[in-house]
């Protein structure tokens, strides 16, 4: 039968996988030259990028076909993740315990390898995101900082984001933005997304140059990094909303 379903109402398409109906994100792109399809970190839609003359019925009969692939991708998103006291929270690559005394101080505070906070169980997640975000902050400021240096460009603006299309980006105006969950990474993982967007500061493209760049300034090993967000990428959208 027919695996996809277009909401007549809302003119949005939509591809029914593993008994979920998922909505169809269709970006056009003027270099695109053939479509290509992924579906979201978290598993809460399908993107398709195709070419600017590409046609919703030909995406949709795309997704069809390939629903076995979905469901397969589909599969592999991590359940999401709540948190207790007896949780642990991903930090810099390690797996850190969380010690909740309620009448110790809501602040949240790392303490010889384990995350300590007080206050209210129900307001945990929270306030374990707002601690992630400014020590990500932090960590990716100096990052940003580091490279900056290395490539002989003024410092420039970082903004962080929740994006679930790409971990980091460079705008035309050298502004950066960069993915406040790669702090639950390993470093070398950070460093290497906000190297790579350094590197567009000099060169606004992936050509050889640019790789050339990126090799020059980051001092690890860039396919690892690499390899480790294509592996691990999606479970940091299993946490914390």
């Amino acid at each position: 039968m027919i695996d996809w379903l277009l909401r007549r109402e809302a003119q949005e398409p939509q591809v029914e996988v593993a008994g979920r109906v998922l909505p169809v994100v269709l970006r056009r792109n003027a270099q695109a030259r053939r479509m290509t399809m992924r579906l979201a970190p978290d598993g809460s839609e399908v993107r398709i990028t195709l070419p600017r003359w590409g046609r919703t019925a030909e995406a949709l009969d795309f997704a069809e076909k390939r629903k076995g692939w979905l469901a397969g991708q589909l599969a592999a998103v991590p359940e999401p993740v709540s948190f207790t006291a007896d949780s642990t929270l991903p930090y810099r690559g390690d797996a850190l315990p969380i010690r909740h005394d309620p009448a110790a101080s809501r602040r949240v505070k790392l303490v010889e390898g384990e995350v300590h906070l007080g206050g209210p169980a129900e307001s945990l997640a929270p306030r374990l995101r707002r601690w992630l975000e400014g020590e990500a902050r932090a960590l990716m400021e100096a990052d940003l900082a580091c490279y900056c240096a290395r490539a002989d460009r003024p410092v420039s603006r970082l903004m962080l984001t929740n994006a679930q299309r790409r971990w980091g980006s460079c705008a035309r105006d050298g502004t950066i933005r960069v993915n406040w969950r790669l702090v639950m990474a390993p470093d070398m993982v950070r460093r290497s997304v906000v190297a790579h967007e350094v590197a567009h500061l000099v060169h606004f493209d992936h050509s050889p140059a640019f790789h050339a760049m990126l090799g020059e300034i980051y001092e690890h090993d860039i396919g690892a990094a690499n390899r480790w967000l294509k592996r691990h990428g999606r479970q940091l959208y299993a946490l914390l909303g």
